[in-house]
Order: C-alpha cells, then sequence, then structure tokens
C-alpha cells in the first residue's frame, strides 16, 4: 500500500477546498452530500455527536450562519492506497474579541459513489 501517492493527496486536497468553501457559506446541502449517506457515518462537533446522515444534515439545516470565518493553520492529508484518507486541521476563529483555537479531523473513503466522509470531529482548545 502507497501512503501519499500523489494523485490521492490532489483528490483529498480538492476535496476539502469544496468542503471548506461549502462551510464559510453555510451551503448545507454541499456538506451533507460530503458525508457517506448512511446510518454509519457520524460528527462529534463542539455541542454535539451526531450519528448517521439524516442527525448531520439536521444539525447542518439548523446551524445558524454567524461567525464562521476561520484561519487555517495547519492542514494536513495523510493517504492510503487510493480509497482511504484523513483530513486533520488546526483553525483560529475570533469572537467577542477574543481568538478562539480549535481542530477538525475527518476521515475519506473512496466509495461507489465517490469520496466520502465517513467521520468526522470539531473541538475547540480551551
Amino acid at each position: 500500500m502507497q501512503i501519499n501517492e500523489p494523485q490521492t493527496v490532489a483528490e483529498l486536497e480538492s476535496l476539502y477546498a469544496q468542503y471548506e468553501k461549502a462551510l464559510m457559506a453555510n451551503d448545507a446541502d454541499t456538506l451533507t452530500e460530503m458525508f457517506w449517506s448512511s446510518p454509519h457515518s457520524m460528527r462529534f462537533g463542539v455541542n454535539e455527536n451526531l450519528y448517521g446522515v439524516d442527525e448531520i444534515a439536521a444539525f447542518r439545516k439548523g446551524r445558524p450562519a454567524a461567525n464562521l470565518a476561520r484561519t487555517i493553520r495547519r492542514l494536513d492529508i495523510v493517504t492510503f492506497g487510493r480509497d482511504f484518507g484523513s483530513v486533520t486541521l488546526e483553525f483560529e476563529r475570533s469572537a467577542n474579541g477574543k481568538t478562539i483555537s480549535g481542530r477538525q479531523s475527518q476521515v475519506w473513503v473512496r466509495l461507489p459513489e465517490g469520496w466520502r466522509i465517513v467521520a468526522a470531529h470539531v473541538s475547540i482548545l480551551p
């Protein structure tokens, strides 16, 4: 198995850029589509544990569109073979005059319908 095969890394780089753009635009449909359409997909957020694409979609549709801008401080992509990879990042966001630091991780798998996030986690550092 090849780790970080350049074409596979480039595919996930492109997909992550699309994800970030949709996140900043609060494009719930695109964000939901990027997740595996399964009751087995999951997303742990700052204040929520979401199991299955239906819970993820409901969260996205109900999420406020305020204060979404963030600065990515570090982004790492690691792929294993052509069909599995992880995206991890550290970010900063300003809120009420303070800088908030956070981190995010995503597990991506190439499925018959294309690359999808099967598990994700977002947390804020104290």
